[in-house]
């Protein structure tokens, strides 16, 4: 599908929602822009509230490839843009010397062409797919690389093109769609972020989640998940070292229901508590102290207040 082919915000929230991604307004409409206006996308947010899974269904949308380069300390020009086959050059030379033959200009060239040339994610990204479709390009934990490493993306994100040195040149057709996401270790420069359209996304609402959820495993039986919701949202009132996302409450969930749990009770969450907290202090925390408090909680709200309903999603 052409980005230009979504006339509304509505529509793109229709169909995000189709493809089983639940987005509120603000969300649309910045991914609506950033299709329009061509323009990267940068997110920002704790891990596991979905900035991952918005490049995913992104290119699930546009039946367009998913180009992912994961970000670590230490990445460079070889492991992101390019680096030449040495081994194959190598190997080439040797074969000419077997044959007896000179290196001329000529072969040098060659040995410097696109045949010897490993293309990275950064430079697949700025050629068009097979099938003339631009990839999305998911440039994944921007702040785990080095502050340097940014200074890669400068010439990409504002003209869509690479430079190098031995062939030239090299500027996209069609410029892929560009999703940056950070989870905020470090601040990213400037440069960047004025080069991008900016969204934080927060931990949903409870409506939002449960909507999640339902959409995710709906095979989960309604109480058992507005139970594990309303758990989950108690929960991250605690100061705990590191909250649950979206993720894990969608790997509670799976595990309920694969356990067929009905409803929450002490033994299963005390049994699969370590899907939700992954630090041996957050789960003492939360066993010692505040684990039947949540429960007893969570089956309350459950039964008392008013059941909870997905909100609407716009329509056509």
């Amino acid at each position: 599908m052409d980005p230009r082919e979504i006339p509304t915000i509505d529509d793109l929230e229709r169909i995000l929602f189709e493809h089983a991604y639940v987005a509120d307004r603000v969300l649309a409409t910045v991914l609506f822009l950033a299709l329009k206006l061509r323009k990267p996308l940068l997110l920002e947010g704790e891990a596991g509230v979905g900035k991952t899974q918005v490049a995913k269904t992104l290119a699930q949308v546009l039946g367009a490839p998913l180009i992912r380069l994961q970000c670590y300390e230490g990445l460079d020009v070889n492991s992101t843009i390019y680096e030449w086959n040495y081994t194959r050059q190598l190997l080439h030379i040797r074969m000419l010397e077997a044959q007896s033959c000179d290196i001329t200009d000529e072969v040098e060239r060659d040995l410097f062409g696109p045949t010897y040339l490993i293309k990275r994610p950064l430079l697949r990204a700025i050629e068009l797919s097979e099938d003339g479709i631009a990839p999305v390009l998911l440039i994944d934990e921007l702040d785990r690389a080095d502050e340097e490493f940014e200074a890669f993306l400068l010439e990409l994100l504002s003209d869509f093109q690479i430079t190098i040195p031995e062939i030239g040149t090299i500027r996209a057709v069609e410029p892929p769609v560009v999703v940056i996401t950070s989870n905020r270790t470090r601040e990213i420069h400037d440069a960047l972020k004025r080069r991008c359209i900016y969204h934080w996304i927060d931990y949903p609402s409870l409506e939002k989640e449960y909507q999640i959820v339902t959409l995710k495993v709906p095979q989960a039986p309604a109480r058992l998940a507005q139970q594990l919701v309303y758990f989950v949202h108690d929960l991250r009132d605690l100061d705990l070292y590191k909250l649950p996302g979206v993720a894990e409450t969608l790997d509670w969930a799976e595990a309920l229901v694969a356990l067929d749990a009905q409803e929450l009770d002490l033994p299963v969450v005390q049994e699969t508590l370590g899907l939700l907290l992954k630090y041996q202090d957050d789960l003492e925390v939360v066993r010692k102290g505040h684990l039947q408090r949540l429960l007893e909680l969570a089956q309350r709200r459950s039964v008392e207040e008013r059941a909870l309903e997905p909100p609407p999603v716009a329509c056509a």
